[in-house]
């Protein structure tokens, strides 16, 4: 047992042969937990200890075992991540371990077993089937929508910026509270190599890595340029091609890929980043990616460090940033919130991993309602009616996800 400067104590246990060492994190989180799952690791989490934010979990985490986990906005502030009182890690190399983070001062002091540990709580059965009734309203005019993009298209055609990303949001209202563990679980079947999350009725799946660190090692993996998919594999390959061909869209790209590369870049004593970007494949649509990886050249630049210095990206933003993101305020006509941020998490060492939050949806507190938004680069060629349907088609993810009539 150690004891952080901030007065928080750990204790953590190996579940090898345990019932939580295979379950799945998506059932161990169920409706009320918190989950990042990421396709090779990721973990589960319920109870709030204590709260942080990205600047000070590091110093907060000192000496224990525990985690930061939430999400920062698209323009970030002192966002609250939380610091579970009882978390499950799951490693790449399959291992789990359970975590729990309680105050020194609490009379429960730490608990001796794991059955103390979890105190009751247990693997939540799958959902049953269920029928809801829904509404789903535009919130920004389509019009205004439409309006906002050929003013984010003259302005890069007249040279102010190269890249603006416009978003529109879409609200679903439901009869009957939505069932987030069912959601969680449909994410789970159908993006199972995205990041999904779950955050305080924030949830979602994102294919996008912001930045990932782990001891010395950096990573990042950035997403611009769109197509959809149809289900016919020869039919998606051909648009696949289109994609990688399309300058509309590698310019698009071009200016996220840069973005990250001469963000990270000082930090490092190499970066190395594909030259060209390849084809990253979700249920519903593709997109150009590229791969960043480096070794950090001061062991005191952490994940919480160089995600403010990312954030917002070009992928969700635009380029140069303040000129994009100014111009974005004033067309688009809504607030984004947690839309374009970052979702993840860090511990003690600093080392964490941050998605986009793309896919994402914000539910009010009663679950009765949900906010999804979707968005596009947008450059000198786009359409505006083009540019509204690859919305429509990044919002099939969570509508697919979140509507059981």
């Amino acid at each position: 047992m150690t004891t952080s400067p901030s007065r928080l104590i750990s204790t953590t246990f190996d579940l090898t042969g345990h019932p939580l060492g295979a379950a799945s994190l998506v059932d161990i989180a169920a409706g009320d937990g918190l989950l990042f799952a990421t396709p090779d690791h990721g973990l589960a989490a319920w109870g709030a200890t204590a709260t942080t934010t990205v600047t000070t979990a590091r110093h907060t985490l000192t000496g224990t075992d525990g985690v930061a986990i939430g999400a920062i906005g698209f323009r970030p502030a002192d966002d609250p991540l939380t610091i579970p009182e009882v978390t499950i890690r799951s490693d790449s190399e399959g291992r789990r371990s359970l975590v729990v983070v309680r105050t020194h001062d609490d009379p429960r002091g730490l608990p001796t077993t794991i059955a103390d540990a979890v105190d009751g709580r247990g693997i939540a059965s799958a959902p049953k089937p269920a029928t809801n009734g829904y509404r789903i309203n535009a919130m920004v005019d389509t019009d205004q929508y439409l309006a906002a993009v050929t003013a984010a298209r003259d302005a890069v055609r007249a040279g102010d910026i190269d890249k603006a990303v416009i978003a529109r949001p879409v609200e679903i209202t439901a009869d009957d509270p939505i069932d987030v563990h069912a959601v969680l679980r449909r994410l789970e079947t159908a993006f199972a190599n995205t990041y999904r999350f779950s955050v305080n009725g924030f949830i979602g799946a994102s294919p996008e890595l912001l930045v990932e660190v782990r001891g010395d090692i950096v990573r990042s993996r950035p997403l611009a340029g769109t197509t959809r998919t149809t289900g016919d594999d020869a039919r998606d390959a051909a648009l696949a091609a289109e994609l990688l061909a399309s300058e509309k869209n590698r310019v698009e790209h071009r200016a996220a890929m840069e973005m990250v590369r001469d963000t990270l870049l000082p930090h490092c004593s190499y970066l190395d980043w594909t030259p060209e970007p390849d084809i990253v494949k979700v249920a519903n649509v593709q997109h150009l990616a590229s791969f960043a990886e480096g070794r950090l050249s001061s062991p005191d630049t952490r994940v919480g460090d160089l995600l403010l210095e990312l954030q917002p990206t070009p992928a969700v933003g635009g380029h140069p940033r303040d000129a994009a993101l100014a111009l974005i305020e004033a067309v688009e006509g809504f607030t984004r919130g947690l839309y374009g941020g970052a979702v993840g998490w860090v511990d003690a060492t600093g080392d964490g991993v941050w998605a986009v939050s793309l896919r994402c949806a914000e539910l009010s507190d009663d679950r009765r309602r949900a906010r999804v938004v979707a968005g596009g680069g947008i450059v000198a060629d786009s359409e505006p009616r083009a540019e509204l349907a690859e919305t429509q088609a990044k919002m099939q993810a969570m509508l697919a996800a979140l509507v059981r009539p």
